[in-house]
């Protein structure tokens, strides 16, 4: 097993590969430069797998990187999930380019997720000696639209999960103590339109419904169907309505995000959801959306890959934690499977979606390490 002085030696490779990926930016919304950015990691990849690209016509193109030079090419594969798209828009780069301290290292997606990236594909031997013997088959996505809920996505990682034994996310653990993640709450969004009558309101008030009041009800309402004690939020975090003071308001809508740590807790929001009904007579209130990112929930398959993961970074001088948080993943379709999903095993850092994006240099070669041992023994 390789250990943490062997990953040192391929430090200045690592930070080289970063600094070039932050360089290519890559909104998620972008198109041409989530292509440019993919151009870029298919030829990387293609140096120790077999790369496949899926064109994607809504947005930047997928990856799918297969590696069979393994110990056991016989065993099911197991899948690495990362992608390549950021929240940050075209020429941040150029305000905050990419940035190394001592002990740091800054800039735009860097740590969410590009420096995970490089550490995948380090763990793969793409930079040679000293690599990993890797146990079995591997399987890399390389998607360029997480940040906006993998709306393309999604069927390519369900359906190559299901082929696999478990499931890597290289996503960042979690701050500041840098724990994997096991559990994350699922989430939804929905939108709430509320029709009403329109008339005047100095003049014939009367002959009005206003959408406004009844919103205020359903307001009420939706935020009766959290339940704090089970970790379920709700929050109508947008809302809107009328024409002009002097107009009895015909229409009103709100936005409401959820999140929830059970399938359960899912099912029971929707549901809750769709059955809002009118209080003030004469209004129409429709409803849409739903809980689109199912919870990964804490499994006896994902401690056991967890303990695994514990077990391999003790002996590599490593202490490992569990943890969860409240948002989601592409970790969170797979776990919804079955399949065993261990989450959080990127680069340590700070600053996600944030100017302070940073990575921790020698967490970086820390958890390389750890993840060269996962390929290795697990």
């Amino acid at each position: 097993m390789l250990t943490c002085t062997d990953i040192a030696a391929h430090e200045s490779a690592m930070l080289n590969l970063i600094a070039r990926l932050v360089h290519l930016e890559s909104p998620s919304t972008d198109k041409v430069l989530l292509d440019v950015c993919a151009d870029e990691l298919a030829d990387l990849f293609a140096r120790i797998g077999t790369v496949e690209r899926i064109a994607n016509p809504a947005g930047g193109d997928h990856l799918r990187v297969t590696v069979t030079d393994v110990a056991d090419p016989s065993l099911p594969p197991a899948l690495v999930l990362c992608h390549y798209d950021t929240v940050w828009p075209a020429g941040t780069i150029s305000q905050r380019p990419f940035t190394l301290t001592d002990d740091r290292a800054f800039g735009p997606g860097v740590y969410d997720m590009k420096a995970s990236i490089a550490m995948v594909y380090t763990a793969l031997g793409g930079f040679g000696h000293p690599a990993p013997r890797l146990r079995r088959p591997v399987i890399v996505l390389l998607t360029s639209d997480e940040e906006i809920g993998s709306p393309t996505s999604r069927k390519l990682i369900e359906a190559t999960a299901q082929q696999s034994a478990h499931v890597l996310v290289i996503e960042p653990p979690t701050e500041p103590d840098g724990a994997l993640k096991t559990a994350r709450k699922g989430g939804g969004a929905f939108r709430v339109v509320i029709t009403g009558r329109a008339a005047h309101a100095g003049v014939e008030p009367e002959k009005g419904i206003s959408a406004l009041t009844e919103l205020a009800h359903q307001i009420l309402a939706v935020n009766a169907l959290a339940n704090p004690a089970l970790g379920t939020t709700v929050n109508v975090g947008v809302a809107g309505g009328g024409t002009r003071p002097n107009v009895v308001p015909a229409e009103a809508w709100m936005e409401v995000d959820v999140r929830v740590w059970t399938q359960a807790e899912a099912e029971r929001i929707e549901a809750g959801m769709a059955a809002l009904k009118p209080i003030t007579p004469g209004t129409q209130v429709k409803v849409s959306g739903s809980v689109r990112r199912p919870p990964m929930e804490r499994t006896p398959a994902s401690i056991a890959l967890f303990t695994r993961a514990q077990e391999l970074g003790a002996a590599l001088g490593l202490d490992i934690r569990e943890g969860s948080t409240g948002g989601g993943s592409d970790g969170n379709f797979t776990a919804a499977l079955g399949v065993p999903t261990l989450d959080g095993l990127g680069c340590p850092g700070a600053g996600a979606h944030a100017d302070h994006e940073q990575i921790n240099r020698r967490g970086l070669i820390e958890r390389t390490a750890l993840l060269c041992a996962l390929l290795e023994e697990v």
